[in-house]
């Protein structure tokens, strides 16, 4: 099966796309961009060629009648398990990796007494860590540094206070290690995983029809190459990735061509992402007719709000939710990353509720986002929401408020996989390049 691949590398996380000669999406991957931008980059190509064997495997069981209700329930079961299997593979890593640390010339002395401390934290890890994918768990984060380094803390900060070894050694010597271990990802011999998680999953009796067909069936379609025919990078990083200068495609392009995939009515298209903030205008053929940047800084973009999330002591994920809560909308009048952090202080000192200076500064993101659009050409029907931005409820909030008041009634689109607009483009130039089609650029 030949497949062509889109690479986004943005500033906060690289997502990709992997798609058939028709142009089904098969796959999604998504990790976070690290210091190493080919590693990321590699990480998200396995991570989308892993939902692509997950697509395939769910196609195949589909001809199973008696599975015709079950499959998903099946198939996140199996995936819940193959995760854990990559998961623990690189928690072990990280274990072994901790160990060589402490045995290291600066820890002297220190090396047995900070080597049991270690095998103790990791025994505790392991144990807590298989919890969070079990059956219904909702986690935080997928990305392993998130997940491990959470609970490490935790951990190790029991372990220090019981030995009186320093909780700043114990850090230290993590904060070396991941780096590292999340240069070397889990990502061989993947098909054995999956056969492993999947004989677990029978074992444990989690398989309600024949057992023996859908082990048949998974291995059918284990069978099936898939072959990478074409990759096109983009995004923030692109520069950084590996590929030959005719692979590569601005951010500009692949988002306009990846929105009007998605939503071929797109006239307007605004991406929030880590680093920018683009308005774009495409055609009816997704052919980009202007666009305009944000200048000069991050303001207003992904990174601000981590900025906030970061001042707040507060997890990204919860400043959407905390700014729903508001009763009012304080007005920020800075949303520059520098000056935003003082604001915010002094208007906590006066006895603002975090809630509504949140919400105020979810407004201040969305008022420079129209400037933008504005200066792009204003919004036209259809109008295409992307980026990680897309997924905060308080940012769409306002943006709606905003475009009802400004162009009135415009159809406003939101897809849950908007992240992935750019490597969706991207993938898109490498299929049309792959097969000889026509390229809109």
């Amino acid at each position: 099966m030949k497949c062509y691949v889109g690479i986004d590398l943005g500033s906060t996380t690289t997502k990709a796309v992997v798609m058939d000669e028709s142009g089904v999406v098969l796959g999604h991957g998504i990790t976070n961009s690290r210091s190493n931008y080919d590693t990321a980059s590699k990480v998200a190509r396995m991570e989308a060629f892993i939902s692509a064997r997950l697509t395939l495997f769910r196609r195949a069981l589909k001809t199973i009648p008696e599975l015709e209700k079950s499959v998903d329930e099946l198939l996140d079961h199996l995936e819940r398990n193959f995760r854990l299997e990559l998961f623990l593979e690189q928690l072990a890593d990280l274990r072994e990796t901790c160990l060589e640390i402490t045995r290291e010339p600066g820890y002297v002395g220190e090396e047995q007494q900070l080597g049991d401390a270690m095998i103790e934290i990791f025994g505790g890890l392991e144990q807590s860590l298989k919890q969070l994918f079990g059956a219904g768990v909702q986690r935080k984060s997928d990305f392993f540094r998130d997940l491990a380094g959470a609970e490490y803390m935790d951990v190790a900060e029991k372990v220090s206070g019981e030995t009186g070894i320093s909780f700043d050694h114990l850090l230290h010597i993590y904060d070396k290690a991941i780096i590292d271990v999340e240069n070397r990802p889990p990502g061989t011999d993947l098909d054995r995983k999956f056969l492993q998680a999947l004989d677990r999953l029978i074992a444990e009796g989690e398989v309600s029809v024949d057992p023996v067909a859908v082990r048949r069936k998974i291995e059918e379609a284990l069978t099936i190459e898939i072959e990478e025919s074409y990759t096109v990078g983009t995004g923030y990083g692109r520069v950084r990735l590996p590929f030959p200068k005719e692979h590569i495609r601005s951010e500009i392009l692949c988002h306009g061509l990846g929105a009007h995939l998605m939503y071929p009515n797109t006239r307007t298209v605004l991406d929030i992402g880590g680093q920018d903030t683009k308005g774009i205008q495409v055609d009816g053929d997704g052919i980009v007719v202007n666009f305009q940047m944000n200048d000069r800084c991050a303001a207003g973009c992904g990174r601000y709000l981590g900025y906030i999330a970061d001042e707040m002591n507060m997890g990204l994920h919860e400043l959407g939710p905390m700014a729903m809560k508001a009763t009012r909308t304080v007005r920020i009048n800075s949303t520059c990353t520098v000056f935003a952090g003082a604001e915010l202080r002094d208007r906590l000192a006066l006895g603002e509720k975090r809630e509504d200076i949140i919400a105020g500064l979810h407004r201040a993101i969305i008022l420079r986002a129209m400037s933008i659009i504005s200066r792009s050409g204003g919004i036209s029907d259809e109008f295409t929401f992307t980026g990680g931005v897309a997924k905060n409820e308080a940012a769409v909030k306002e943006l709606r408020k905003l475009v009802q008041e400004n162009y009135g009634d415009v159809t406003i689109n939101i897809n849950p996989d908007s992240i992935y607009t750019g490597a969706l483009g991207a993938a898109e130039f490498a299929r049309r390049s792959g097969t000889g089609a026509a390229d809109p650029d």
